[in-house]
């Protein structure tokens, strides 16, 4: 089951398309990373670096390290929800997690993304500080990480 609690950001939800389904008959292993990308933008949106602030600053957040689990196969037509949490907020960096849920988020999700972010100026070609309301607004939606995450991929 999830151990993380919803944080006060809202659930980003998304209905698998047709031709996202694979060969093996369910969502494509890149199709979990697209839903998780849109839900990164609504937190994005959420936290003041839309598309209208990043067109203003010429900054934007770039992925510089992502962790994907893929925990259960998702049928066509599923609506999936993504809820998002925020692990940790410091100048210039953000650490955040998502969880895929088919449905309403209960029980285990179908997937989970954990995401080291950098904040970029993209003239000047590195990392700048994050917008004070910004900063404020993210280090307010912190909580602790779940079990799993901070974790690499395990040997076999």
């Amino acid at each position: 089951m999830s151990t993380h609690p919803p944080g006060d950001l809202p659930l980003f939800r998304r209905r698998v398309q047709d031709d996202w389904i694979d060969y093996n008959g369910h969502l494509s292993e890149a199709y979990y990373v697209l839903v998780f990308g849109f839900a990164t933008d609504a937190l994005m949106a959420a936290a003041g670096l839309g598309p209208s602030y990043r067109e203003r600053s010429g900054c934007s957040l770039y992925t510089v390290e992502a962790h994907v689990r893929y925990l259960r196969e998702v049928a066509r037509d599923t609506e999936l929800t993504v809820r998002t949490a925020v692990l940790g907020v410091d100048g210039k960096k953000l650490r955040l997690l998502h969880e895929m849920f088919a449905g309403e988020p209960a029980g285990d999700p179908v997937a989970t993304e954990e995401l080291f972010t950098l904040h970029i100026d993209r003239t000047a070609g590195r990392a700048a500080p994050l917008p004070e309301a910004t900063r404020a607004f993210l280090t307010g939606l912190v909580a602790p990480a779940p079990p799993w995450a901070g974790h690499g991929i395990r040997e076999v």
